[in-house]
């Protein structure tokens, strides 16, 4: 996928009408600390929002986690072409430039800029080590443990 010159992101037309009727084409999009953005239909942001706002914070770790996430928040709309812009504030931070990757997430979509989603999914075969790792040590997270495909 490419961003226009405006920094504007056409969302697959697959993903367009769903969006359309989950949300009316309204969008929260916000920084990640991966350097990647996120996007998140309007409704399913709000109750993340609550729960980072509710975090404690005089706990440094929750107060840069509620500057980060709720402090770069910001309201996008698809526009009738299903473009959304992406605020330079935000292109910057994730480093993305023309060549962008849409990674469906369940309730979001996170954005990449393409070479760093790459060299990031490389990794993705040291997976199976690394579970068999955290396996062995006992740090394999509680979701993890009984989860089956």
């Amino acid at each position: 996928m490419a961003l226009d010159g405006k920094g504007r992101l056409a969302i697959p037309t697959k993903y367009r009408e769903m969006l359309m009727q989950r949300c009316g084409g309204r969008l929260v999009l916000t920084m990640d600390p991966d350097r990647c953005l996120l996007l998140y239909p309007f409704s399913d942001w709000e109750p993340i929002e609550q729960k980072l706002n509710a975090l404690p914070s005089f706990n440094p770790i929750s107060r840069q986690m509620q500057r980060l996430l709720v402090g770069s928040a910001t309201d996008t709309e698809m526009d009738n072409a299903g473009r959304i812009l992406l605020p330079a504030t935000h292109r910057g931070y994730a480093a993305l430039d023309k060549d962008v990757m849409l990674v469906g997430q369940g309730n979001k979509f996170e954005i990449w800029d393409a070479a760093a989603w790459n060299e990031r999914f490389s990794g993705i075969t040291e997976l199976p080590g690394k579970l068999d790792e955290a396996l062995r040590n006992g740090e394999m997270p509680d979701g993890l443990r009984d989860f089956s495909l």
